[in-house]
């Protein structure tokens, strides 16, 4: 696995955080950048926490169907990036009239939970691949960190379509990796 996909990764793990990011941010009134970065501390650590979780119980399994590894990356690659461009494209449950509040570090971490359960399938899927996944790990919490921090203050100015557009690229990104991963092992280049 090389270094662009693994940036690719953690840009794409990072988008559906960004656009719950920017939702929030849009919901606090002015919020300031201590605010912001407290949550993307939070958000970055679930995020970069969860693919290793994924990765240990892929680990676990990889033995027994080493023979499918790159149709299972390929497949749940595939499907999570449809599944955020679904999301992408769904309207919001709530009709925006809610009067902005506080967010505190359990709703946060609950939101943040939330957005990493991709973070862990990502990482089962790299399990079978024998990716560095304290590397790529790290690359998704940064990663998130940044983009949930810029996601918190931009909140206001961008409103959710542009989380929802972030969505769709990052599903999209999901589903180029799962291709390129598929074609590396059915042509032998590596």
């Amino acid at each position: 696995m090389n270094p662009f996909s693994i940036l690719l990764i953690g840009v794409a793990m990072s988008t559906d955080a960004f656009a719950a990011a920017v939702g929030k941010g849009a919901a606090m009134q002015r919020p300031r950048f201590s605010q912001a970065l407290r949550a993307g501390l939070i958000f970055g650590a679930i995020e970069a926490v969860t693919p290793i979780i994924g990765w240990l119980l892929g680990h676990a399994a990889a033995r027994y169907i080493t023979a499918w590894d790159h149709w299972i990356a390929f497949t749940v690659l595939g499907l999570l990036g449809l599944h955020m461009i679904w999301n992408g494209f769904k309207p919001d449950a709530g009709d925006g009239d809610e009067p902005p509040r506080h967010h505190g570090f359990w709703s946060l971490a609950a939101t943040g939970l939330g957005t990493s359960i991709d973070a862990m399938a990502v990482g089962v899927s790299l399990a079978f691949l024998d990716a560095p996944i304290m590397l790529v790990a790290a690359v998704i919490g940064l990663c998130t960190l940044v983009m949930v921090t810029a996601g918190i203050m931009l909140g206001r100015v961008l409103g959710a379509l542009a989380g929802k557009r972030a969505e769709i690229v990052g599903g999209v990104i999901m589903i180029v990796i799962g291709t390129a991963i598929l074609h590396e092992h059915l042509t032998g280049a590596a």
